[in-house]
């Protein structure tokens, strides 16, 4: 057979295939051609290339033509290829983009394909337009007008840099057990019982539980976190109100650290979360002596990603109360032994963010500017 396009790789190209096959993540077509380069180069006739790598003759034949002709890399990268003529112009597709972003037409929660489809149709001398047309156009846009986001907007101004400013110096300080720093907050929990007896797993089958299940009330969990050392506590009550705020500070301040004369507590704005809380709960002497050992710190609104505790929530829920559990005994039971290991094993938060770092990576929203 006479051989019109004759492969000869230089070593350089030859390594250069050699890396591309021996691993990695490539297109199949990609790793298809450079197989059939070092196959031609080693001699092997189009008839065995095509049976071992279950290819055609013609892709064999391209690829060979593309190396000689172009290069390597042409031989190897896709060739342009014809096709229909784009529907929408690059001024249409910009409308389309604009129509996305704006309100939906009065009575529709959302721009759907058809709606969108109809709306180009009547904006521009299309006389019809497909909604695969329009959803290939979104997808370069990375548009889908059918999702939204739902996120707590912060209005970043002195107040909420003064307060963030605050509690991150407050990380970073050295640890000092005479004013330790202890992060705060509270998370309800549904009490989530089974219908039906859960079926075991077993070898080859995964356990299996029903989809219908009983609501049995809920609990809430008030969540403790020493920021510089490898402590917590979970208080399971049933309520949160501000009897129940006012008792964990108090046993903050009597039980958890009776030694330190000032402890300082970051906590969010709930509302309960206030000194008046525990004039609401106690009698003012008692009131009074409770909070002078304490020093509250909030974090900004929509800003509870800077209490640390936060974290430690996000833990406690994937280690312990993914799973549903049905009264409250069983979840202080389940709560007190994850807690008790925790602290045993040490864990605790590693806080990268500074006061540094806010600087640098927010000054653009920092209300006064750097000079």
């Amino acid at each position: 057979m006479n051989i019109k396009f004759r492969v000869e790789l230089s070593q350089s190209e030859r390594d250069q295939l050699d890396a591309l096959l021996s691993g990695g993540r490539h297109a199949t077509r990609k790793i298809k051609r450079a197989q059939i380069l070092v196959a031609a180069n080693d001699g092997l006739s189009d008839e065995v290339i095509a049976a071992t790598l279950k290819v055609s003759g013609s892709t064999i034949y391209r690829t060979k033509r593309r190396f000689v002709e172009a290069n390597l890399e042409g031989a190897l990268s896709e060739e342009p290829r014809a096709g229909v003529e784009r529907k929408l112009s690059s001024k249409e597709e910009a409308l389309l983009v604009a129509t996305t972003c704006s309100k939906p037409p009065p009575g529709r929660a959302r721009w759907t394909l058809e709606l969108l489809a109809d709306e180009m149709v009547r904006l521009t001398d299309h006389k019809e337009l497909s909604s695969e047309t329009v959803r290939r156009r979104l997808a370069e846009n990375h548009l889908k007008p059918w999702r939204k986001d739902m996120w707590c907007i912060p209005k970043v101004d002195g107040e909420y840099v003064a307060r963030m400013e605050d509690v991150l110096d407050l990380y970073a300080e050295a640890p000092d057990p005479q004013r330790p720093v202890v992060c705060f907050d509270e998370s309800p929990t549904q009490l989530i019982g089974e219908v039906r007896e859960p079926i075991a797993a077993k070898p080859g089958q995964l356990e299996r539980y029903d989809c219908e299940y009983r609501r049995n009330g809920t609990v809430n969990l008030f969540v403790f976190l020493d920021a510089h050392r490898p402590w917590r506590r979970v208080k399971v009550t049933d309520r949160r109100t501000n009897q129940d705020f006012a008792e964990c500070m108090r046993e903050l301040v009597d039980i958890d650290y009776p030694e330190a004369p000032i402890i300082r507590v970051v906590m969010d704005n709930l509302s309960t979360h206030s000194a008046g809380a525990l004039y609401d709960a106690f009698p003012a002497p008692e009131a009074r002596r409770v909070l002078k050992r304490l020093q509250f710190h909030h974090t900004p609104k929509h800003a509870s990603w800077l209490n640390m505790v936060e974290i430690e929530i996000g833990v406690l829920r994937s280690q312990c109360l993914d799973r549903r559990i049905d009264d409250k005994e069983t979840i202080l039971a389940e709560v007190a032994a994850w807690q008790q290991r925790r602290n045993a094993e040490g864990a605790q938060i590693q806080w990268m963010f500074t006061t540094e770092k806010a600087r640098e990576k927010l000054r653009k929203a920092y209300p006064v500017k750097e000079s």
